[in-house]
């Protein structure tokens, strides 16, 4: 142990108090771990649900594209007159104290308005409109999604290791000194009851002696 604690009944006090406070602090910090570990494997299955999602949509988004290129030519020009998007939001939720991203995007698919002429294009392509725009919500979802079970492996790591820093190094530190200290009290008061037998072995010779030579005289 290297800075070893005065054996006082005061610092015995205040060390079972910074003990028990350490097992309060490791329980708390296990509890943690165990919420945002169940939350990140939440996020992973719907993660994987989502990038499969993703996968066929553009599969379907490029068939559709392509289709429209051969019946009506290459769309260059018409993709052009798609406006640039600016309705990405983030916001955020607390998880356990961890900061997790909300984005959110709107992109209704019931007012979604088509900017190219009608008349220059056809239901091949206005399906492959409406399938980019499945994309593009998806992958908001996903970059949400993604970037939350990031931010929740730093905490769950950074969780574990104030866990097993408390578990493994404060804990038993402050359990060794708890029981320095009691052992060295309790040696001390030994030390005192043999003391006060020798000293009151000492008081009661020294009567006997007197009473012996008050009756002597």
């Amino acid at each position: 142990m290297a800075n070893k604690a005065v054996a006082t009944k005061g610092n015995l006090i205040n060390m079972k108090k910074s003990l028990a406070l350490a097992k309060v602090g490791y329980e708390l910090m296990d509890k943690k771990r165990n919420i945002l570990i169940r939350e990140m494997m939440a996020l992973i299955d719907k993660a994987n649900e989502i990038q499969n999602k993703i996968d066929d949509a553009y599969s379907e988004a490029y068939l559709s594209l392509q289709t429209a290129n051969i019946t009506i030519g290459f769309n260059s020009a018409r993709a052009q007159t798609i406006p640039i998007e600016d309705t990405l939001q983030l916001s955020s939720r607390s998880v356990m104290g961890v900061e997790i991203p909300i984005v959110t995007i709107d992109c209704d698919d019931t007012r979604i308005s088509l900017e190219y002429g009608m008349y220059e294009s056809n239901n091949v392509l206005d399906n492959a409109r409406f399938k980019f725009v499945q994309v593009k919500k998806l992958t908001a979802t996903l970059a949400e999604i993604e970037n939350s079970v990031y931010r929740l492996a730093v905490a769950i790591k950074t969780t574990q290791r104030r866990a097993n820093a408390l578990k493994n190094i404060m804990i038993p530190r402050f359990e060794e000194n708890v029981k320095t200290i009691t052992d060295a009290l309790d040696e001390m008061d030994r030390e005192e009851f043999s003391r006060m037998k020798v000293i009151k072995t000492q008081k009661q010779n020294k009567e006997r002696l007197k009473k012996r030579l008050q009756n002597m005289s």
